[in-house]
């Protein structure tokens, strides 16, 4: 038998998310309670080049096209990290009162912001990006998921992405990126692992259900010491 674990009551599973089971992760993604409003906001966090934005697009796909909230959209290159406000004020307060967000995309090779683009409130969106499990974030979120991966196998695996046009880029983002997870780390509040495999990925407990962390969560009946 696996171990089990609940989330504001709902059961939840270690399992593989490759071909049914990622379906499976997003129909219990659907059940949970809404947590900003009629919204039931997805954090995937995790430093960067950890394959975020992949996950996070396959997972969109399994919950029959939920929106994503690139981080990358709402960050820029003077502010890298300090855009709660920002986040809080386009989104997060719309969503509360169950009204459309509308923010402006920040365009990284022209360095300015675009124009505004609405973001309805549909019953599940994905917020993606490095800092999404931050603590000014998190009591919004009804889950926080982390792509565990190690810093630097992370950053490595970007600046291959991102070659070498982005190599000063990446010496300044390492440095913040540093810096904001020494401050506001993520990963100890995380409520699921995702492990990028060969056949897909594997979604584990993460610290917050062991650790109660951020929220109310018992473990389940059963060999939990095993998870």
């Amino acid at each position: 038998m696996g171990c089990y674990y609940t989330v504001s009551g709902k059961r939840l599973t270690p399992h593989h998310t490759s071909g049914y089971a990622i379906h499976d992760l997003a129909a219990r993604l659907r059940g949970l309670p809404a947590s900003c409003g009629p919204v039931r906001l997805i954090g995937v966090d995790g430093h960067a080049g950890s394959g975020k934005s992949t996950f996070a697009g396959r997972l969109a796909r399994a919950l029959g096209g939920a929106p994503v909230l690139h981080l990358d959209d709402i960050a820029s290159h003077e502010q890298l990290f300090d855009w709660t406000g920002r986040l809080l004020a386009e989104v997060i307060a719309p969503f509360s009162r169950g009204e459309s967000a509308r923010y402006a995309p920040y365009d990284w090779r022209a360095r300015a912001f675009g124009p505004p683009r609405p973001l309805p409130p549909d019953p599940v969106i994905l917020v993606e990006g490095v800092g999404a499990g931050r603590r000014a974030l998190r009591p919004h979120l009804a889950l926080l998921l982390w792509m565990e991966l190690p810093a630097e196998e992370s950053w490595a695996r970007g600046r291959r992405r991102d070659g070498v046009e982005q190599r000063e880029f990446w010496t300044g983002w390492v440095e913040a990126e540093r810096a904001h997870f020494a401050d506001d780390p993520s990963r100890p509040r995380a409520d699921l692992l995702v492990h990028e495999t060969p056949a897909g990925y594997e979604v584990l407990p993460g610290p917050a259900m062991t650790l109660g962390a951020d929220r109310s969560v018992t473990l389940g009946e059963g060999p939990s010491a095993m998870c």
